[in-house]
């Protein structure tokens, strides 16, 4: 058999593709209530809603590669 014709098993999850981390929330006495431009409240749901999409497209890819590996299997 030639290498060509080798089986490939694929892992069941993508290799250094780690699970996106939530963003710390602000302690209670972050934010000093005066209307800053880049209030440090307003930063943290920016960054919440990056993580929510991240963490979205890294569960698709881990399912897409779950059922891929199923897949190669069957």
């Amino acid at each position: 058999m030639s290498e060509a014709n080798t089986p490939v098993s694929l892992p069941a999850v993508p290799e250094h593709d780690p699970q996106p981390e939530a963003p710390q929330p602000p302690a209670p006495g972050d934010c000093c209530h005066s209307g800053c431009t880049y209030c440090v409240e307003d930063m943290y749901q920016g960054e919440l809603d990056r993580y929510r999409v991240a963490l979205r497209e890294w569960q698709e890819r881990q399912s897409a590669a779950q059922q891929k590996a199923g897949d190669a299997q069957a």
